[in-house]
């Protein structure tokens, strides 16, 4: 019986990816396809079949079987190919992962060989999507995920896993992963927009912007406003952008420092909410922006994931130094200072600082102050490039939300631990 429900299997899965390639060639005329759906099914049969006997006759003859098939299959698709001009493999590939899949199917492999029959039948079926996500991506940004591979796969192995410099702060290896997060983060919410482009809508763009740099965003829009574009959308995207920062920030700070993320997760989230409520209301007009009007920098490049990773080293030496001479007081000065340009990095050097609760209480109050004083500075922004009108606007909305995010931080730290424990 495991035998017959293990050929079942094969048989089974050999079906959904023909199902799949029978819907994609159903307008094929019957005969000139190489596979259908009843091949497919027959294919899975074979694999598990020849694993059968294989478990008798020992792999050498599975190998052989899988060998010949594989030619066979080759042969037939040159045939078809001859013909209809259509020199694609897919569905020639399909067939021989569909093989290996009735054999595994045989061997026991039940979870595997199903998980490998629904993701081929998936990445077969997206062909449209994929190819017009490949039209919207440029050489750049090719060109920008292969440095991230460089960065992330190459140069991050080989560096030394232990600390360097004064107070032993700087790890080469935690330094350059680090970057490395940061990049992924930003490069995937670019593509993002990319491939969903800016036209779908202010309040995604200003989202997914806003993972890559909420500054980058009130800068783009605030001129836009300048322009004469309508200012309560405009204003919609910079609060987006401006809420969506500090989810980004809870997020880095819940994979480095668990702690810290909770203790801010209460003022942060409120923040937050506060910032998406006041865009719904901005919005409620709904507008898009034409759809190259929003650009934005490929936020992965070698020269910028070097500039960062100098900031990032500065921070991190600089957050040392100044608990060493000037204790608590210095690192909130450091962290209003940074603020004024860059949160990722302090948010960061803090996450790795704070090993026990006091020093979480004091990057909670810190990160609080550079996630706030980033937030005044993109208003100020707003009003400098977009004018009074957007400016007034964007800031009424900032000022409530911060006010709210300051008071529940208040009451945490005045002793009634509302988001710690």
């Amino acid at each position: 019986m495991d035998t017959l429900l293990n050929l079942g299997l094969a048989l089974a899965l050999g079906l959904l990816v023909g199902i799949e390639r029978g819907w994609q060639e159903r307008d094929a005329a019957e005969g000139n396809r190489v596979a259908g759906i009843r091949t497919f099914g027959l294919v899975g049969l074979l694999g598990g079949l020849s694993q059968l006997l294989a478990g008798t006759a020992g792999d050498v003859l599975l190998g052989l079987v899988f060998l010949a098939f594989a030619l066979l299959m080759a042969v037939a698709h040159a045939i078809e190919a001859r013909v209809t001009k259509d020199y694609g493999v897919t569905t020639l590939v399909a067939t021989l992962i569909t093989f290996i899949l009735g054999a595994l199917s045989v061997r026991g492999q039940h979870s595997v060989a199903a998980s490998g029959a629904v993701v081929t039948a998936v990445i077969l079926s997206l062909k449209p999507l994929l190819h017009h996500w490949l039209e919207r991506i440029e050489p750049k940004e090719l060109a920008a995920a292969l440095k991230l591979l460089l960065i992330s796969v190459v140069i991050l192995p080989v560096l030394p896993d232990e600390g360097f410099g004064p107070w032993q702060a700087l790890n080469p290896y935690e330094l350059w992963w680090l970057v490395v997060l940061i990049a992924t983060l930003s490069f995937a919410a670019y593509c993002a927009i990319k491939i969903a482009g800016a036209g779908r809508g202010i309040l995604l763009t200003g989202f997914l912007g806003g993972l890559v740099s909420s500054t980058a965003v009130t800068i783009h829009l605030s001129r836009l406003a300048s322009k004469g574009v309508e200012q309560k959308i405009l204003a919609a995207g910079i609060l987006v952008a401006s809420a969506t920062m500090f989810l980004r920030i809870l997020f880095v700070t819940a994979l480095l420092n668990p702690a810290l993320s909770q203790s801010l997760s209460l003022p942060m989230a409120a923040m937050a909410l506060c910032f998406f409520g006041a865009a719904a209301v901005n919005a409620r007009k709904r507008g898009q922006i034409a759809p190259d009007a929003f650009k934005m920098h490929n936020p992965v490049e070698l020269r910028q994931a070097l500039q960062f990773a100098l900031l990032l080293a500065v921070i991190l030496l600089a957050t040392k130094a100044v608990q060493a001479w000037l204790g608590e007081a210095g690192i909130f000065l450091l962290a209003i200072i940074s603020g004024v340009g860059d949160v990722d990095a302090i948010t960061i050097s803090l996450s790795r600082w704070a090993a026990n609760d006091a020093a979480i209480r004091s990057a909670t109050i810190a990160v609080l102050a550079a996630a706030m004083v980033n937030t005044v500075t993109k208003a100020v922004l707003t009003a400098v490039l977009g004018g009074y009108r957007i400016g007034v606007r964007v800031a009424g909305a900032m000022a409530g939300g911060l006010l709210i995010g300051a008071g529940l931080a208040w009451s945490w730290l005045d002793g009634y631990r509302i988001g710690f424990n």
